[in-house]
């Protein structure tokens, strides 16, 4: 089984990059955030791979970093999705803003990935939310605070004005950050308004 692949990138296609290693030439499929950050043809590359192994066929997957690896994998865990729709999600986020989105319960970012569609966006956050915040470089309180608003546990107060934040414009994951820091600050107790003040002056910084 290949794990990863160092060597001279020789051409590029719609979707996949062609190899030189030692004179073979590897058809490697990639995101397309990926191909655009290999280096040119002639020039020294290196992926993870990730081998697909059917009765008809091989097909190599790569990627820049284990984690991104780690990601196509984990989306494919779930049901609707497979190279193709996880090789989309990884195009529109990469693994560190992927892992962000689903701890935070962020349908909409996920739903931008061609192929994916709303259903299938809640259910990726469903089923991986759990094993998100491995990867998600966030403050457990802030994933926690985004889980109690999904769920409709947090107080009405947080969740008014979370709700108020993204009705501005910001996305669900900065508004709940946001939110979290202006409750540092002003305690549990306080009200929607001082939170949305705070909340504010945060995004502002």
């Amino acid at each position: 089984m290949i794990g990863k692949l160092k060597g001279i990138v020789d051409s590029y296609g719609e979707d996949f990059v062609v190899l030189d290693v030692q004179g073979v030439g590897y058809v490697v499929h990639c995101s397309a955030r990926t191909l655009q950050r290999l280096p040119k043809a002639g020039e020294a590359a290196a992926l993870s791979i990730e081998t697909h192994v059917r009765e008809d066929m091989i097909r190599l997957y790569g990627f820049r970093s284990d984690a991104e690896r780690e990601w196509f994998r984990l989306l494919q865990t779930v049901q609707g999705v497979g190279a193709r729709v996880a090789l989309a999600v990884l195009t529109v986020l990469e693994p560190d803003a992927l892992a962000s989105a689903i701890a935070m319960g962020d349908k909409v970012s996920v739903a931008r990935a061609p192929g994916v569609g709303p259903r299938l966006a809640a259910r990726l956050v469903a089923e991986l939310k759990d094993k998100a915040p491995a990867f998600a470089p966030l403050d457990p309180a802030l994933i926690a605070l985004a889980g109690a608003v999904e769920e409709r546990t947090a107080p009405q107060p947080v969740a008014d004005a979370i709700s108020a934040l993204v009705n501005l414009g910001y996305p669900q994951i900065q508004a709940a950050a946001a939110i979290a820091a202006a409750l540092k600050g002003a305690g549990e107790g306080a009200e929607a308004k001082v939170l949305i003040r705070l909340g504010l002056k945060e995004l502002a910084r």
